[in-house]
């Protein structure tokens, strides 16, 4: 049983040791995440889970994306074998993606963060990171915005914080392009798109779409990079969220964040651009 402060989380659940076999038509050894029941409705909510759909996960493990109500809730997790499975501890991730805060240590002051925002259809959401305002020495985030080219959707202008696109649901991102509104131009950082069959984009500035348009071709990947003449002060982090593969490591400075699984189609990104100076310009 895990406690799980308000936010947005991933859970990541490992692989779970024991011989497969099958119980009344059940796979196992299994795992299944739950909530206890809440008398007012208010509880954790599973918004998406991968690469299984539902809450029960095989012998493999997966990911789990969570979101808790304000003043937080409980998630149990519950792993199904044999009598003669030996039983062992699973390896269980706690991972925040509104936010910077630990889930699991016990929460000291903090500074309430805005509730997450979601726009219809197919949960288009966008999650801010709350907490006080760095010191100006310190390395802080540069303020963006984010266009998606999303399939059934089309053009989406969304804040570049936190994630952005169809989390879990399966929507296909086509495009996106991303633009500085503060202390950069867009062309000060540029964005590279991989597409199925191993085709990718040419390098392209910011502020200029990256991919396609009306083609039906997914993204599978993407990168972006901070120019060499400002490479120096500012630097660039993301991580994507794919169809079979759920979210990725975090990737920066032009690396590709692509799925372990070839042609998996990108549904999210997260973005982080960061003036190491912290300082306005």
């Amino acid at each position: 049983m895990l406690r799980v402060d308000e936010g947005l989380y991933a859970l990541r659940v490992g692989a779970i040791a024991g011989k497969l076999g099958e119980i009344a038509g059940m796979a196992v050894p299994v795992a299944q995440v739950s909530t206890p029941f809440a008398e007012d409705d208010d509880g954790v909510e599973i918004v998406a889970s991968f690469p299984q759909r539902g809450p029960w996960l095989d012998n493999e493990g997966g990911t789990v994306i969570l979101r808790s109500p304000t003043g937080g809730g409980l998630v149990i997790v519950t792993v199904y074998g044999g009598a003669e499975h030996q039983s062992s501890e699973i390896s269980l991730d706690l991972q925040r993606l509104d936010g910077t805060e630990d889930p699991v240590e016990e929460p000291g002051p903090t500074v309430e963060e805005p509730r997450p925002t979601v726009e219809q259809p197919g949960l288009i959401v966008t999650r801010p990171t709350g907490g006080p305002a760095p010191a100006a020495t310190e390395a802080r985030d540069v303020s963006t915005e984010i266009l998606l080219h999303i399939e059934r959707t089309g053009d989406r202008l969304f804040p570049g914080r936190g994630w952005v696109g169809a989390l879990g649901r399966r929507m296909r991102i086509e495009a996106f392009s991303i633009r500085p509104l503060e202390r950069l131009v867009p062309s000060d950082i540029e964005m590279k798109g991989f597409l199925p069959n191993g085709g990718e984009t040419p390098w392209v500035p910011g502020g200029v779409l990256c991919g396609t348009r009306g083609r039906g071709l997914p993204l599978t990947g993407f990168a972006v990079r901070v120019v060499p003449q400002r490479a120096d002060r500012f630097e660039v982090v993301y991580q994507g969220s794919f169809f079979a593969g759920g979210i990725s490591q975090m990737h920066q400075n032009g690396a590709p964040c692509r799925a372990a699984t070839a042609d998996d189609p990108l549904e999210a990104i997260n973005v982080r651009l960061i003036d190491r100076a912290g300082e306005p310009e």
